[in-house]
C-alpha cells in the first residue's frame, strides 16, 4: 500500500511535466511553421526576407517613428540587409516590399493588368468595402471623371480659385490676434472647409464643427491592427467613421428626396443623378464611401504638405525671401494690389512652385501605396507570385542622391533645372503616386498650397512658437505640432 501511495502522489508531477512537454512542442511546431511558411509560394525565386514575430511580423519595427526625413529606419535596415526587393509580415499580412524605382514604376504602369489595388483589412473597413479603392475597369474611370468635374481644371480655374483665396485670407485673419496657431490642425480645418462645401455644400462657418472634428482620429487608425476593442486606434477610428457617415446618410437621403435642381451645386447632386440614371449601377453606399474619402483625402494631407512647407520655409530664409519676392512683384503688376488672384498670375508662380514640389518631395506626405499581382511577375531575378500583396515605396525615388544631389536637403532651386513633372508624376517624383491610380486631387492640392503662400507673405509675417519636428512613422507626423504667431506686416 505504501508503495502504490508514493505512486499516486508522483503521478499529478508527471502529467503536468507531461502536459508541459507537448505544449512545449506544440508551441515549437507552431513556430516553425510561422517561420517557414507563408502566404506567399512561387514556383521561381522570391526575395529575401523575414516574417518576424508570430502573429506581430515586423509590425512594432514599422511603426517606430523616425526622428528625421530620410529614409524610414525600417527600410533602411532591410534594404542594406536585403536589397530593394525584400518580404517581410505587416500587421498580420505577408506582404512583398519594393524600394525599387524599376519595380515601383511597372507596378504604376501596369495597373489593372500585372497589378490591381488592394489595401489592408483596416483600411477598408474605414473607408468601406464598396469604395473607389478597389474599382477597376470603366467604373473606375467614370467614378474618377465624377470628382474631376468639381475638382478638374476648368473648375479650378473658374470656381475654386477663388475659394481657396477667401477661405484662406479669412482664415489667416482669424489667427491674427491669437499668441499661438498650431499650424497643422489650423490649415486642416481651413481646406476641410473648402473641399466640404464643393462636395456636399456643408458650411463650417455655421456649424459647430462636429463634422470635422470626427476625423482627427482617422490617421493613427489607418494602419492600424484592426481590433475593434474600446480604446485602441483602430476603435476611434471607426467611431469617428460611424459618425461621419450619420450625418452624411441624413443629407444624403434628405437630397434624394428634395426635386432635382437644374443646376448640379455640388458632388451629392452629381452622385443623385448618376444613381438615379444608373450610367454607372452605383449603389448609395459606394457614393456615400466615396464622399467619406474625398473630405478626408481632400485635407489630411494637402495640410501635411502646408506645414511642411512653413517649417523648410522658416528654416531657409533665403527660400522664403525669393518666394515672398516673386509673390509682392505679382502684387505690384496689379491695377490694384489687393485684386483677387487670376488664374495666369497662378500659372506664373514658377518659384513657389518650385518650393512646393521641393516639400512634397522630402515631406513624402503619402509614403506608401499597396497593390495585388494579377498573375506571376519576373523581376530582377525574383518572382512576385499571383496573389501575392506588394507594399510599394514610391518615396524612395524622392531620397535618390543619383536623381536628387544632397537629398535630404530642402533645396527648391533644383526644381529649376527639373522639368515639372507632367500631369503631377514621373517616375522620379511620385508625390501623388503615379500610373491610373495618380491621385485625382494632385492640382487641387497644389493650388491650395500656392494660394495659401500667396496669402500668407504678402501680408504677414510669423514667429515659429514651439514644435515643428517632423517624423514618419511611417508617415509624415508633428508629435509636438508646429506652432506660430502670425504677425501682420506693417
Amino acid at each position: 500500500m505504501e508503495g502504490s501511495d508514493r505512486w499516486a502522489s508522483a503521478m499529478p508531477g508527471s502529467v503536468l511535466q507531461g502536459a508541459a512537454a507537448v505544449l512545449a512542442s506544440l508551441l515549437i511546431l507552431w513556430l516553425f511553421r510561422w517561420y517557414c511558411s507563408s502566404s506567399i509560394t512561387a514556383k521561381g525565386r522570391l526575395p529575401p526576407g523575414s516574417r518576424g514575430l508570430p502573429v506581430l511580423g515586423e509590425t512594432l519595427q514599422f511603426f517606430a517613428g523616425s526622428p528625421s526625413l530620410e529614409l524610414h529606419p525600417f527600410f533602411k535596415r532591410r534594404l542594406e540587409r536585403y536589397g530593394p526587393i525584400f518580404r517581410t509580415n505587416l500587421i498580420g499580412v505577408d506582404l512583398i516590399v519594393s524600394l525599387d524605382a524599376e519595380l515601383n514604376n511597372l507596378v504604376f504602369q501596369q495597373d489593372e493588368r500585372l497589378f490591381e489595388n488592394w489595401w489592408p483589412e483596416s483600411v477598408m473597413r474605414i473607408f468601406g468595402a464598396e469604395s473607389i479603392i478597389p474599382s477597376m475597369g470603366s467604373f473606375h474611370k467614370h467614378a474618377k471623371n465624377l470628382i474631376l468635374r468639381i475638382f478638374g481644371p476648368e473648375n479650378l480655374r473658374l470656381v475654386l480659385l477663388q475659394d481657396v483665396q477667401r477661405t484662406a485670407q479669412a482664415s489667416l485673419l482669424s489667427w491674427l490676434d491669437l499668441p499661438s496657431v498650431e499650424l497643422k490642425e489650423a490649415t486642416s480645418s481651413m481646406i476641410f472647409s473648402v473641399t466640404a462645401k464643393r462636395l456636399i455644400s456643408y458650411d463650417s462657418s455655421s456649424s459647430d464643427g462636429k463634422l470635422w472634428k470626427q476625423f482627427d482620429a482617422f490617421i493613427r487608425g489607418l494602419l492600424a491592427f484592426p481590433l475593434y476593442i474600446p480604446g485602441t486606434a483602430f476603435y476611434q477610428c471607426m467611431q469617428g467613421r460611424k459618425e461621419v457617415m450619420k450625418i452624411l446618410r441624413k443629407l444624403f437621403d434628405e437630397r434624394k428626396k428634395a426635386p432635382s435642381r437644374l443646376e448640379k451645386v455640388d458632388f451629392i447632386d452629381l452622385l443623385i443623378d448618376t444613381i438615379k440614371e444608373d450610367k454607372l449601377a452605383m449603389s448609395d453606399n459606394f457614393a456615400l464611401n466615396l464622399i467619406f474619402l474625398l473630405l478626408f483625402a481632400g485635407f489630411e494631407t494637402t495640410s501635411s504638405g502646408i506645414t511642411a512647407a512653413i517649417k523648410f520655409l522658416t528654416d531657409n530664409p533665403k527660400a522664403l525671401q525669393e518666394l515672398t519676392d516673386e509673390h509682392e512683384n505679382i502684387r505690384k503688376r496689379r491695377a490694384s494690389p489687393d485684386a483677387e488672384i487670376t488664374w495666369e498670375e497662378y500659372k506664373s508662380m514658377k518659384f513657389t512652385s518650385c518650393v512646393i514640389h521641393e516639400s512634397l518631395r522630402m515631406a513624402n506626405i503619402a509614403p506608401l501605396l499597396f497593390k495585388k499581382a494579377r498573375e506571376d511577375v519576373h523581376i530582377k531575378a525574383y518572382t512576385i507570385p499571383k496573389g501575392s500583396k506588394v507594399m510599394v515605396c514610391p518615396s524612395i525615388v524622392h531620397l535618390n542622391p543619383t536623381i536628387y544631389e544632397d537629398p535630404n536637403v530642402f533645396n527648391p532651386w533644383r526644381w529649376k533645372e527639373i522639368a515639372e513633372p507632367l500631369g503631377g508624376a514621373s517616375k522620379d517624383f511620385m508625390a501623388f503616386g503615379g500610373g491610373l491610380r495618380l491621385c485625382v486631387g494632385a492640382e487641387f492640392a497644389k493650388l491650395q498650397m500656392a494660394i495659401f503662400l500667396h496669402s500668407l507673405v504678402t501680408k504677414y509675417r510669423w514667429k515659429a512658437i514651439k514644435g515643428g519636428i517632423m517624423v514618419l512613422s511611417p508617415g509624415l507626423r508633428f508629435p509636438d505640432g508646429f506652432h506660430i504667431q502670425l504677425i501682420h506686416k506693417s
